[in-house]
């Protein structure tokens, strides 16, 4: 039996999970500003604002539901509830876990965020009980010079890089990658990493808050040397950002592909005023989409959400056949779990 048939008549509420769109949660932590106010025009708390976990199902952050017939419920009481119908079965650790797979922010680095790593799942939830971090960024502003640290110079070695950890010249050895609006950046767990000032980006990760630093600017914050040596992946040696794949289609201006890995894949999508991109969730993955520029209305069998950039909502992975539709000229993110079996 079901567990729809088991429920009260009188909860119809509760029988399906609809598109759902989220009040964000917000982050103070010392290298935020305003500009995700200034640059995007977002309303957003009073003093510093970091990051906007916009859709978020983790111990340190749950996201409200905004609108329909679950407002006020939490994702991660939604996720416990609903399980796979809500993210699908390929999210299969997640499911083992009770936790959503990913967690979905906007970041506004008005100062040097902390030289980072991030572990693997296999270290993470050996050590932290987390999952691990790979994540990917997508710029939505960029100041004039704006850069990033990504990856090492040539010729660092775990060795040499150790006595660095924790020093001001523990930056010295990394490489820096100059980013403008529309770059993306995959960073996978292991690789060493920085946001710079006058960024602003969407992020795409894992559903994990697990951080080991290793610089921090002279902030008075933690500094985690062993770990962060256990972890480090000195291979990645002056990486560029990501060229995205390009997918022919003769009914949308463009879609790309912007990062693949077995937790997400990420896709750009551009409409027109009128079109629209069709799908369907049939159990095995939920999907998130995003306005990035424009307006665009999700139409289900229920109730239609319309988004204005930057937006997102959270399709179930139970939910069935949808439809996008741009009224203006509209720029998309689609993410999802992959088949890996593919």
């Amino acid at each position: 039996m079901t567990r729809h048939v088991r429920r009260k008549a009188n909860d119809l509420s509760q029988l399906e999970l609809t598109p759902l769109t989220f009040h964000p949660v917000f982050k103070d932590y010392p290298w935020g500003g305003r500009n995700l106010e200034a640059k995007l025009g977002r309303t957003i708390p009073p003093g510093i604002v970091a990051e906007s976990w916009e859709i978020a199902g983790h111990d340190h952050g749950s996201t409200a539901v905004r609108q329909g017939p679950h407002m006020g419920r939490l994702l991660s009481e939604l996720m416990s509830e609903w399980g796979a119908e809500l993210v699908g079965i390929r999210s299969a650790a997640a499911l083992k876990l009770g936790r959503f797979p990913l967690l979905i922010k906007i970041l506004d680095a008005h100062r040097w965020l902390s030289v980072q790593v991030h572990p693997d799942d296999e270290y993470s939830l050996a050590n932290e009980g987390d999952f691990g971090k790979t994540e990917m960024w997508v710029v939505l502003h960029a100041e004039p010079g704006s850069e990033l640290i990504y990856g090492f110079k040539p010729g660092v070695t775990a060795a040499s890089y150790a006595n660095a950890l924790g020093a001001d010249r523990a930056a010295d050895e990394l490489h820096r990658l100059s980013v403008h609006q529309g770059d993306v950046v995959f960073v996978p767990a292991g690789t060493v990493h920085a946001l710079g000032p006058g960024i602003i980006v969407a992020e795409i990760q894992q559903n994990s808050d697990t951080t080991y630093r290793i610089y921090d600017w002279g902030r008075p914050r933690p500094i985690h040397i062993e770990k962060a040596l256990d972890v480090l992946n000195f291979d990645h040696v002056e990486p560029s950002a990501t060229i995205p794949t390009i997918v022919p289609r003769q009914d949308v201006k463009g879609h790309e592909i912007l990062a693949s890995c077995p937790h997400f894949q990420t896709e750009r999508i551009t409409l027109e005023p009128g079109q629209s991109d069709r799908g369907h969730c049939d159990g095995n993955t939920f999907e998130i989409w995003a306005v990035l520029e424009g307006t665009a209305t999700v139409s289900s069998s229920h109730e239609p959400v319309t988004l204005h950039g930057v937006d997102w909502v959270l399709l179930p992975a139970n939910l069935g056949d949808f439809e996008v539709t741009a009224t203006t000229h509209t720029t998309l993110l689609r993410v999802f779990v992959p088949d890996v079996r593919t």
